[in-house]
């Protein structure tokens, strides 16, 4: 654990504000649900929950099933990060955090799809060779959770529409089992 060294009062109603340097470095949003964890030690974390986490290992028996599929690499995310991989580049591209402009795409509620000729998008915040070919939002009971992704090295970007409508398909029954 690392300390920030920054220090705030609980108030009268038992609430405590998290400073906007860690809500901004943690993609914390108003709205966000959070795990607390406490310890023996008398230590009181707060963590991101993640909806889609709990679907985790769910989730890498679909990516594996993408991957066989359509022979690209298949990627489930929650709002910040890789949760499932499937594909060459599994390793580097797990537990990743997002980039800033796949973030938007998630956030548009919108599937987007990659055109040859465009500029890519990374799919890390840390580039490491792996763009966005498709992807396709999360939407659970009106609120993004996360995102279904099919990437691609820069070589080969466009799946077409098989590749469109299965991370459709996905993304939309992940919505649904995320809301039972």
């Amino acid at each position: 654990m690392k300390a920030t060294g920054i220090v705030r009062r609980i108030d009268d109603l038992g609430r405590v504000v998290i400073p906007k340097e860690i809500r901004r470095t943690m993609r914390i949003r108003e709205g966000d649900p959070l795990e607390i964890y406490t310890d023996r030690d008398g230590e009181v974390i707060f963590k991101k929950y993640s909806p889609v986490g709990e679907l985790a290992t769910f989730a890498v028996s679909i990516c594996d099933t993408l991957y066989k599929t359509c022979g690209a690499t298949a990627l489930i995310t929650d709002r910040d990060t890789i949760i499932a991989a499937s594909g060459p580049s599994k390793r580097e591209l797990l537990e990743k955090r997002i980039s800033t402009p796949l973030e938007h795409i998630i956030e548009s509620r919108q599937i987007y799809q990659h055109k040859t000729g465009e500029s890519t998008v990374d799919v890390t915040d840390i580039p490491n060779g792996q763009f966005v070919s498709i992807a396709a939002p999360i939407i659970s009971e009106g609120d993004v959770s996360g995102c279904v992704i099919f990437a691609f090295d820069g070589t080969e970007a466009e799946l077409g529409e098989t590749g469109y409508k299965l991370a459709q398909t996905v993304s939309g029954f992940l919505g649904k089992q995320l809301e039972s």
